[in-house]
């Protein structure tokens, strides 16, 4: 079911669907069929899963040539050397075979969602998340490409651009109130997902490209928050801390930091910056009507180069799809895919 677009959208708006240049015409979008929600065949998750099973089947005849660890402990520098080899091996059979029947799982669910209302007409798909950034994930999105060609689906498929790391932190420039870009050199933006948090400063160098085109990451930090499980309240004093951290930084580089904090995050997004739904994969209740990060983050960060903080919240997907949008403008209708502990998804129409 797709969010609904407001009338009147402001730039200061949590969650925005217009924007100057595009319309987010769907995200968040929870398809479900027998076996419960569609996307969860589709994620990194499910993947680690089906690899597991293809192990299982392997220890039945004998020693398991990825080892003891379980495949959810596996890291993706151990499958992508078992495929990198030019030569035959066991362990390079059990991950190619999960490589194919996962690009069939991932080719079945991008065709359920391009025959939703608010995928129709989708000419490309940008996959993002932590899956694409590996040999693994690349196989995967070639192979599922042939697969959708086999089915005769015709839309391209390719992964994100930028650094698996950076996508969800740069797409907050085109989000970024006008008057802020014009006036200030960078940005602070935060990536929340259910295993890690990326906390950095974008610089939007937007005199350098008025298309934002060049805006980039330069200074981030990683927390994987899912070995630690810290309850709500320590995560977000650790968030403030990280976006302290950059503030210092910005002040010692002399970077004219705007008053803005963009803080992208799974779920959906109302506009008074709650969480309806979505975001079950985050330590706590963030969905409570006693929780608002936006304003617990500017509790603690008041002011930023001495003017008030505003912080704005949206759909981790919808950022990290944006940070792909000056290099869209050759389609009309496109969207994203982010695999990662879960599927994000957002899909976008270009304003000419």
């Amino acid at each position: 079911m797709s969010t609904d677009t407001p009338a009147h959208p402001l730039p200061d708006v949590h969650g925005a669907r217009e924007l100057p240049s595009v319309v987010v015409e769907g995200y968040s979008l929870q398809l479900r069929d027998k076996d419960g929600f569609v996307g969860d065949q589709a994620s990194q998750t499910a993947f680690r899963q089906l690899l597991e099973r293809w192990r299982q089947r392997r220890r039945r005849k004998g020693e398991d040539p990825l080892g003891g660890k379980h495949s959810r402990e596996l890291t993706k520098k151990v499958l992508d050397q078992a495929v990198a080899s030019r030569m035959a091996s066991e362990a390079a059979d059990l991950v190619h075979g999960a490589i194919e029947e996962f690009a069939e799982e991932l080719a079945w669910v991008i065709d359920r969602f391009l025959r939703q209302p608010s995928w129709k007409g989708v000419e490309r798909i940008v996959i993002g998340g932590g899956f694409p950034g590996s040999d693994v994930g690349e196989r995967v999105i070639l192979q599922a490409a042939a697969v959708l060609e086999e089915m005769n689906v015709h839309v391209q498929l390719g992964r994100i651009g930028h650094e698996t790391d950076d996508g969800g932190l740069i797409g907050w420039v085109h989000l970024t109130p006008p008057p802020m870009l014009r006036h200030h050199d960078a940005i602070l933006a935060l990536d929340i997902g259910g295993t890690n948090v990326r906390c950095g400063i974008v610089k939007t160098r937007i005199r350098r490209a008025p298309d934002l085109s060049k805006a980039k990451v330069v200074r981030r930090e990683k927390w994987r928050h899912a070995d630690e499980r810290p309850s709500r309240k320590v995560l977000v004093e650790r968030l403030a801390e990280m976006l302290e951290d950059k503030i210092r930084y910005s002040r010692k580089k002399r970077l004219g930091l705007a008053p803005f904090i963009g803080i992208a995050c799974p779920g959906l997004i109302r506009k008074d910056g709650s969480i309806a739904r979505g975001a079950q994969n985050l330590p706590g209740d963030w969905e409570s009507d006693n929780f608002h990060l936006p304003t617990e983050l500017c509790k603690r960060l008041p002011s930023i180069g001495g003017e008030a903080t505003v912080a704005l919240m949206h759909n981790d997907a919808v950022v990290q799809g944006l940070s792909e949008l000056p290099f869209m403008q050759d389609v009309k209708r496109w969207a994203v895919l982010t695999i990662g502990t879960g599927l994000g998804n957002a899909s976008y129409t270009n304003r000419r």
